[in-house]
């Protein structure tokens, strides 16, 4: 099995910002993308920014030049830094990995999400 957990939402006024954090353990083999996505109530998951073992990044045109992705290899830890925060950017945030586990000691591939943290920016 493959944890991810989130941490680093809250509430924040407009202009303000976060950092978001999201580890991921278990039987990890190699983890792949990373990245964070986001549902507003009563909305559809919207892909927020992704960043590959290699650090190759894609942002929504939302967030581009107010959100930055990073990763820790490492620590197989996804980062996402919020600045210029904008209350349409309020929803609660999903961390996503894709890759490979061990199971039995034969590689198999993933794809998990976290539990959520939410984000709420006020105006």
């Amino acid at each position: 099995q493959v944890q991810l957990v989130e941490s680093g939402g809250g509430l924040v006024q407009a202009g303000g910002s976060l950092r978001l954090s999201c580890a991921a353990s278990g039987s990890i083999f190699s983890i792949n993308a990373m990245g964070w996505y986001r549902q507003a109530p009563g909305k559809q998951r919207d892909l927020v920014a992704t960043i590959t073992s290699s650090g190759s990044t894609n942002y929504a045109d939302s967030v581009k030049g107010r959100f930055t992705i990073s990763r820790d290899n490492a620590k197989n830890t996804v980062y996402l830094q919020m600045n210029s925060l904008k209350p349409e950017d309020t929803a609660l945030y999903y961390c996503n990995a894709d890759g490979v586990r061990l199971l039995g000691g034969s590689p198999l591939k993933f794809v998990y999400w976290g539990q959520g943290t939410q984000v709420t920016v006020s105006s």
